[in-house]
């Protein structure tokens, strides 16, 4: 009795030194948290160490021997059960891991192949963020500096959020105490603001609360918002928390909650969502189809890309993935965010194993719901494009952000700003997906696109038979008074020049716009046209009929590569061959060894013309 009295203070020290670890590290009460069974692996060792240590001595040639005791003592035993909890995990996480269950973890995530142009909708600018979330830390920054009565006592939390706020996409984030010594001062006030903005428009605000925000990660104690998770619901296993707001403006926190699907610790989902009202620190735990509609990040976006990499990498089996990698796709570094359908989806593009620097396609991933979908479109990587538009501003010395995928003129592209030293948007460039080589930058949204439109048409990738759609068509009709062709790039362009247009050239490129070839000078032409910003030089978009629309023709080229077409289409005279084909143009320009071209240039009866000389108006060579 007297031998446990005396154990009885060291037993109450343990308890406590484990409250204080708990409360702490709050680690969670679960079979599946690797954090738990390392609390009992240390607690259960320091108890057998504490208890045991006057039972073990070395020798003089530094064995290991214990009191000899009847049966086990307390000191086998303790050690026998920490062999067991560490074997536990050991075994645990082997079992849990890819290498055994490379099928399960490729099943994790199901993956449906869709068409680029059902899906993605063209753009719309209202709703596409203009920003990355370093530029709208420095706005969110920049707008905290104004807030005279917070600037000294809060700053902004790092996390900002991007979300759908009433159909546009948004960034918020909640304002933390500067300081410890702010924190006390404060915290019985709470928070009172967090900030938004817009990323389309750079409209930076500083929400104002009527009732402060109480639980957050910038508590101490009780109303930290981890530990008032922990105590309220001490078996989940949380995965990456963020900051949300519902429609009418109160702040949540959307607390995911882990879900292991192989093993112990292997194939982690997310299987609940804790919702936690971060004014009243009321909690609703639910399960993931249960979320509400104006919640967007239940799956983590690092953890979707994890999913999809498992289903690439793992198609053939674990061994297949390190050794020969047949079949074997991952993403590519980094990801950007995409609103479509009020939810916001994770974009990233899909390469091989071997990392080139081209992608196969690219991979949406629904952050509410886990829907996935791949679109199959082949072209460059983010960081090909990244370098690509820097290129275009290497004098500036302007740095791009990551780029986020839009639609225009039904072609997949990439969209992103150009930031100086500062972290200030000085200008925006679109890049073709397919064709990076494709690239129109300029100091507003609508001026990118249009240069961009007017560079698709001249290279013939955007024509209306593809069910592209320009957002700055004009429609011209007219006498032709000049017909030149040249080759640039290794394409056939047409340069056009009309009676009653001085000044003008009209830039027709093969093969979109083949009906050309059929055109003479002197001939009535009626056709549509994207202007070009700052060029005298616009790219034709369509060749109309005489009644003002597109005639109804076969597809310009046949299985065989011939030309085809219907020479008597209305509007639309043409030279054709005894079989109604349409001959083929021959390019013009001396060509070098490789077969490209070696300068681009127009003919003109056999002498050198650039594009804007044809605007002379002189008679040129006839093209027919």
């Amino acid at each position: 009795m007297k031998k446990s009295l005396k154990k009885l203070p060291l037993i109450i020290v343990l308890l406590l030194a484990a409250c204080i670890y708990y409360y702490v590290t709050i680690p969670a009460f679960n079979i599946h948290a690797t954090g738990t069974w390392m609390f009992l692996i240390c607690g259960w060792a320091v108890i057998v160490l504490l208890f045991s240590w006057r039972k073990i001595r070395f020798t003089k040639t530094g064995k290991l021997e214990y009191e000899k005791e009847k049966g086990f003592t307390f000191t086998k035993l303790g050690f026998g059960i920490l062999v067991l909890l560490v074997a536990i995990l050991l075994i645990g996480s082997l079992l849990s891991s890819p290498i055994i269950n490379a099928k399960k973890y490729q099943q994790l995530l199901t993956v449906e192949n869709r068409e680029f142009t059902e899906d993605i909708k063209p753009v719309d600018y209202n709703q596409i963020p203009l920003l990355d979330k370093a530029s709208a830390e420095l706005l969110g920054n920049r707008k905290m500096g104004t807030m005279v009565e917070y600037v000294s006592q809060f700053e902004v939390s790092s996390i900002y959020s991007q979300i759908n706020y009433r159909g546009k996409p948004v960034r918020v984030t909640p304002l933390v105490y500067a300081s410890p010594i702010k924190w006390l001062t404060n915290q019985a006030d709470g928070i009172p603001a967090y900030i938004m903005i817009d990323m389309a428009t750079q409209e930076t605000e500083c929400v104002k609360l009527e009732q402060p925000i109480r639980y957050s990660m910038s508590e101490y104690f009780g109303r930290n918002i981890y530990r008032h998770l922990r105590f309220n619901y001490p078996t989940y296993i949380f995965d990456q928390l963020s900051f949300e707001i519902d429609d009418e403006g109160t702040p949540y926190w959307i607390c995911p909650v882990k879900q292991f699907n192989v093993g112990l610790f292997g194939g982690q989902t997310i299987g609940k969502v804790v919702l936690c009202n971060a004014v009243t620190g009321e909690t609703w735990s639910m399960d993931v189809d249960q979320v509400p509609e104006w919640v967007d990040r239940v799956y983590p976006a690092d953890l979707l890309v994890q999913l999809y990499d498992y289903h690439g990498i793992l198609k053939n089996g674990y061994f297949n993935s390190i050794l020969g990698q047949r079949g074997c796709l991952r993403t590519t570094d980094g990801f950007n965010y995409i609103a479509m359908d009020d939810d916001v989806w994770v974009y990233t593009g899909v390469t091989s194993a071997t990392a080139d620097n081209s992608i196969i396609g690219f991979v949406l991933v629904n952050q509410r719901t886990q829907e996935s979908h791949f679109y199959s479109v082949a072209g460059a990587t983010e960081d090909s494009a990244m370098q690509s538009a820097e290129g275009q501003v290497q004098n500036l010395r302007y740095t791009s952000t990551f780029p986020l995928l839009i639609n225009v003129s039904n072609q997949p592209t990439y969209f992103m700003a150009l930031k100086d030293g500062a972290g200030l948007v000085k200008k925006f460039a679109m890049i073709d997906i397919q064709r990076y080589q494709n690239v129109a930058v300029g100091d507003t949204v609508a001026d990118t696109q249009k240069a961009y439109e007017a560079l698709l048409a001249t290279n013939g990738v955007v024509s209306e038979s593809d069910g592209g759609t320009a957002t700055d068509v004009k429609t011209v009709k007219g006498t032709i008074r000049s017909l030149n062709q040249a080759v640039i790039e290794g394409n056939t362009h047409f340069y056009v020049t009309l009676e009653d247009e001085d000044g003008n050239i009209f830039d027709f490129a093969l093969p979109g716009l083949l009906d050309i070839v059929g055109y003479k000078v002197g001939d009535t032409i009626n056709f549509t046209y994207v202007e070009s910003a700052g060029s005298n030089v616009s790219p034709a978009y369509e060749i109309l009929g005489a009644d003002g629309k597109a005639p109804a023709t076969e597809d310009a080229a046949g299985s065989d590569g011939s030309a085809a077409g219907d020479a008597g289409a209305e509007g639309a005279p043409a030279d054709a061959n005894a079989d109604g084909s349409v001959a083929a143009p021959t390019p013009a320009g001396d060509e070098n060894a490789s077969g490209e071209p070696e300068d681009d240039v127009v003919e003109e009866n056999g002498a050198a013309q650039t594009p804007e000389e044809v605007a002379a108006g002189d008679d040129t060579k006839q093209v027919a």
